[in-house]
């Protein structure tokens, strides 16, 4: 389709009445600027959860401004949030895997010491790193956790399970938080890098993948869509989800095969069954967001074959997909992603009128590459969120 002058979506005012949902963004990091997201030009925030500090709040925030009902149709003003509940990867190693057996006496600073060096990569010398592991906090129970995010779950059922994933090149942040950082943003919610140097350590990625599987056999139980965090992991990442979901892959008939078996169509009772069937709890999410995906083109399209029997969908961000060492592969990723699969999203920490902004630039972004019309792009965008949400 060729776009006259006029209507090329970066000439055209910004059609926010049709609605614009962010797919994945971080407002309880800034508690105090919660109170904007009524106000802002975005219809709903998909609001992450990503560690202990922050599961409680983003419940507050869901309180008060949860979607309640797939009708986004005639939402009120107070229904803009879609709250997710989950445990990033960049914490995982604050929580200790007791899926099959509960290890002895798990409050004990000794438990605690050992954890970390089990856990972290490279492995932490009990002597000379003593300090850095006992400023770490507690670890918590796999199992709790998973019993924790269940309760959300059942008691938000617009709720989703995020941020989960896997990050390889992450490092964790040592010692306390400088007193320059807590001064310059005295509003942040506890728990992330706070102006902290960077540690040697990294969390093992075995580790982080039991955290992982945990989460996505929860979701595939609830039946909840998921959003999913990878950084230089991308192989490792669709490796975990094909084994979440082993078992369960779409049969692809080859044109050969099909005219040989010549399979006919099964009677109306079957189709009803096979359809129902679906609905089923399976031990993985029906719907993965790959959220700020970053890695090539080409290991895009192993997430769209025929057989994955998740639906996928891709979410860009200016922050991360538009930065200059991003910007120039942002055209080909874009083209990449199947229309239907395709959303936007803010990656912010506060709410209001920057994520606003920021939402307008990947939209417009996406239109111009896409050849769509702002206006059809912005429809396009929100049918895409409504089906990665609610199914």
């Amino acid at each position: 389709m060729h776009l006259k002058a006029e209507d090329e979506p970066d000439k055209v005012p910004f059609p926010w009445h049709l609605g614009v949902y962010d797919a994945h963004c971080h407002p309880t990091d800034t508690m105090p600027n919660v109170t904007n997201i009524p106000a802002m030009k975005s219809r709903v925030l998909t609001a992450m959860a990503t560690r202990g500090q922050d599961q409680e709040l983003v419940a507050q925030v869901a309180d008060q401004y949860c979607v309640k009902s797939s009708d986004t149709s005639n939402l009120s003003t107070e229904e803009c949030v879609v709250p997710c509940f989950g445990w990033h990867p960049w914490f995982t190693h604050q929580i200790y895997n007791d899926m099959e057996e509960t290890p002895p006496e798990p409050d004990s600073e000794d438990f605690k010491i050992q954890h970390y060096i089990s856990v972290l990569r490279p492995q932490p010398d009990q002597a000379n790193d003593l300090e850095f592991l006992s400023s770490l906090p507690q670890p918590r129970s796999l199992k709790q956790l998973i019993e924790q995010t269940k309760a959300y779950l059942e008691k938000y059922p617009t709720a989703l399970v995020g941020e989960i994933g896997l990050d390889k090149s992450f490092r964790l942040p040592e010692g306390p938080p400088s007193e320059e950082a807590k001064s310059k943003d005295p509003h942040m919610t506890p728990g992330s890098r706070e102006g902290k140097g960077l540690s040697p350590f990294r969390v093992h990625i075995d580790h982080q993948k039991a955290i992982l599987m945990a989460q996505l056999k929860l979701a595939g139980a609830m039946n909840r869509a998921v959003s999913v965090h990878g950084v230089q992991v991308h192989g490792g990442l669709l490796e975990t989800l094909r084994e979440s979901w082993k078992g369960y892959e779409k049969e692809v008939l080859t044109k050969e095969r099909k005219k040989i078996n010549k399979i006919p169509p099964p009677p109306p009772q079957e189709e009803e069954h096979d359809e129902a069937s679906n609905d089923q709890p399976k031990p993985f999410p029906p719907r993965i967001c790959l959220h700020s995906y970053s890695g090539s083109p080409e290991n895009l399209k192993q997430y769209f074959h025929r057989s994955v029997p998740a639906n996928i969908f891709v979410s860009l961000s200016a922050v991360i997909n538009l930065q200059k060492t991003t910007s120039s592969k942002a055209t080909e990723l874009i083209a990449a992603v199947p229309d239907d699969r395709i959303l936007v999203e803010s990656d912010l920490h506060i709410a209001g009128e920057e994520m606003d902004q920021k939402l307008e630039e990947m939209v417009r972004r996406i239109c111009v590459t896409k050849e769509w019309s702002l206006e059809d792009g912005v429809k396009k965008l929100g049918d895409n969120w409504h089906r990665f949400i609610f199914g």
